[in-house]
């Protein structure tokens, strides 16, 4: 599943291509994704295509007069093609733009989004409730401690919850909580403030070493080949199960937390 590194990469590897040209055609071939596609995505026709930003794991592509909103659910993945080339068996959106090139969204689950969000109306119900941004100043350690306070829900699911913070996955959450010698099973309340200190700091540095390698290992954007635009890399715990820490060596065990795949070293993590 695409986490926030990889949509934020994603956005970085578009906008080159697509900032700064006017959408000349919406061609959709399946209009069921995970919602129905809005007819109204076709008031951006004629219209350029200002900047491209991300907000958790949605792309905004801005126009002066709304924005599409694009999510790619489990399988989505985007590639900028020229307009002419026949598309695959999941290729259902094609966003065509003035220099003959389009956006392509392949979704084979089809639980990925194309959204309308009109220019001046309130924020669509999707983005009412979320979390501040990892990466920016709005997310820090007294935000997590004040939130953790009193709650018994495992640390794992309190900062992968987008409430608390946006944009911490499966595998980043793992990640952090190694890093920072934390039981992703312990209680999210009992954790103290020095140690949500560390936390925080971890979980940043996990989100943005993923977006520099995969601003540099990424493969091309333009490529017709299809390939998803998610990258390797170096992971401590994550699916390791069996396999010694890197740090002392004890075997890595895993452990359902929240119906999701948890890992960690029973030695480093308290």
């Amino acid at each position: 599943m695409p986490e926030l590194p990889e949509v934020e990469v994603s956005r970085l590897g578009i906008s080159p291509h697509l900032e700064g040209k006017r959408i000349e055609a919406i061609l959709v071939r399946n209009p069921q994704l995970r919602w129905p596609v809005p007819e109204a995505i076709q008031h951006a026709v004629g219209h350029t295509i200002n900047t491209i930003k991300r907000r958790a794991k949605y792309l905004f592509l801005n126009t002066d007069v709304g924005s599409i909103v694009l999510h790619l659910g489990m399988s989505g993945r985007l590639r900028v093609v020229d307009k002419a080339l026949a598309p695959l068996k999941h290729d259902h959106i094609d966003i065509v733009v003035s220099s003959g090139q389009c956006l392509r969204l392949n979704d084979a689950r089809r639980f990925g989004a194309c959204l309308w969000q009109p220019l001046d109306a309130p924020p669509m119900p999707l983005l009412c409730n979320l979390g501040p941004e990892p990466l920016t100043e709005d997310f820090d350690d007294q935000r997590l401690y004040t939130l953790s306070r009193g709650k018994q829900v495992a640390v794992k699911n309190f900062i992968m919850a987008n409430q608390t913070v946006v944009g911490v996955g499966n595998i980043y959450a793992n990640e952090a909580l190694f890093l920072s010698g934390i039981d992703p099973r312990r209680a999210a309340g009992k954790i103290s403030r020095e140690r949500y200190t560390v936390l925080t700091k971890h979980i940043r540095n996990v989100l943005a070493a993923a977006i520099k390698q995969g601003g540099t290992t990424l493969k091309d954007f333009t490529q017709a080949d299809g390939k998803p635009g998610y990258f390797s890399q170096h992971l401590r715990v994550y699916g390791r199960a069996g396999a010694p820490c890197e740090k002392c060596g004890a075997a890595i065990k895993s452990v359902v937390i929240g119906q999701r795949n948890s890992f960690y070293c029973p030695d480093c993590q308290r």
